[in-house]
């Protein structure tokens, strides 16, 4: 494992916000290991606003990139750490640490498993200088290890490997390694913790899995700054009796939170409506979470159409999860009706239930990207195509 000596450290300080290819390219000592640096300040780079506590800690020793991209951020981690408590959690999908980091910080001991030398290596070297001294750092194979445990653990904690042979993302807890979606492995690790908590794509049919895999207790979909980064099954072998969902949006100052019984989003009635004064954008945690009925009726707001993810009200109404507007007009989908209201043809736009795509309408309209005005092309419940033109809501 390289370590970079004090010098070095000094000179990725000196060049962190450097062009890594034009660093390269200039003349240095020869006994400078300019390779080994610049894959540090590479990495360093990109944890800069995913890993903020890391990426200040000029005595960590960082992966290659990819692992970097790989890792959970910094916020997601502290959410992941706030659903666990007790003695001991076995992490079974240890990386690059991040998790067993904030971990660490909730449970008394923490086990992190490994199976590739080279991250485990780095991991007992980083985490002691982050002050994570309750952590065990081993290499091996992660299911081994749970299978082998003598007495059970509070949590078991995995997230399955995502790349295919060739490098590229999936998606299917049957095509990641390990496949959770065995039932003799789900069962083999449930018989090992009272608890285990998965992570896993972004992309995850939430509704699939939850066929696929008994025992689910909560699902958690979390989304970093209006992203969705996660989605987070906890299982246990005692079934619940409803299945609780929490639709997070984690930003630097707050957290936004949507929570739910999974059962109540098909039961919640809704009232249709044309727009009126306030128009309603759910945040992507909410939309990926399917709660499409309930953050009407929990509002009190009326959607546009059934298949239509946007909601109004003639007043506003506070604490929405999602993005506000206040719509100024309403214009046929085309240029010459759009020109007539919007002289400038420049707006943001937004595509919902809508048949064309953002960059075809766009071209259509002959719209400039950018602005104050917000556009939103969508079907009304009568099904006539309409653009709502707005601005955000100053509440």
């Amino acid at each position: 494992m390289f370590i970079p000596s004090a010098p070095d450290r000094q000179f990725i300080q000196q060049h962190l916000t450097d062009d890594v290819r034009h660093l390269l390219l200039r003349t240095h000592p020869p006994e400078l290991p300019i390779r080994e640096l610049t894959a540090q300040i590479t990495a360093r780079q990109k944890a800069k606003d995913k890993l903020p506590t890391w990426y200040a800690n000029e005595h960590l020793v960082f992966p290659p990139a990819l692992s970097v991209e790989q890792a959970s951020s910094e916020a997601a981690a502290r959410y992941k750490a706030s659903l666990v408590s007790g003695h001991q959690l076995l992490d079974l999908t240890g990386g690059m640490g991040v998790d067993s980091w904030a971990f660490a910080e909730r449970i008394e001991r923490v086990r992190y498993v490994e199976h590739r030398p080279e991250l485990a290596e780095l991991a007992a070297y980083n985490l002691p200088r982050l002050g994570a001294t309750n952590i065990t750092v081993q290499t091996g194979d992660g299911l081994t290890t749970a299978q082998a445990l003598t007495d059970p653990v509070d949590w078991l904690y995995l997230d399955p490997h995502r790349r295919n042979e060739q490098g590229g993302k999936v998606v299917r807890l049957a095509d990641c390694e390990p496949d959770i979606s065995q039932p003799d492995i789900l069962d083999s690790l449930l018989a090992k913790a009272s608890q285990v908590l998965l992570k896993a794509s972004p992309l995850i049919d939430i509704d699939d899995t939850i066929r696929q895999l008994p025992g689910i207790n909560a699902v958690h979909v979390v989304a970093v700054q209006g992203e969705v980064k996660e989605v987070l099954f906890v299982i246990s072998s005692q079934l619940a009796t409803a299945i609780a969902v929490a639709a997070v949006n984690l930003h630097p100052d707050r957290n936004i939170a949507f929570t739910y019984d999974k059962g109540d989003e098909r039961m919640a009635p809704v009232q249709l409506g044309d727009p009126q004064t306030y128009l309603y954008e759910p945040n992507a945690a909410v939309l990926k979470a399917g709660a499409f009925r309930l953050v009407a009726t929990r509002f009190g707001l009326r959607k546009l159409a059934p298949n239509s993810h946007l909601y109004t009200s003639s007043e506003l109404v506070p604490d929405f999860p999602g993005r506000v507007f206040m719509l100024q007009t309403i214009s046929k989908p085309d240029r010459k009706s759009l020109q007539q209201v919007l002289p400038m043809l420049k707006s943001n736009l937004t595509v919902r239930n809508f048949p064309q795509s953002v960059a075809d309408l766009r071209k259509k309209l002959g719209l400039k990207e950018g602005g104050d005005t917000y556009i939103f092309a969508t079907t009304l419940q009568n099904g006539d195509k309409r653009l709502l033109i707005t601005h955000k809501s100053p509440n």
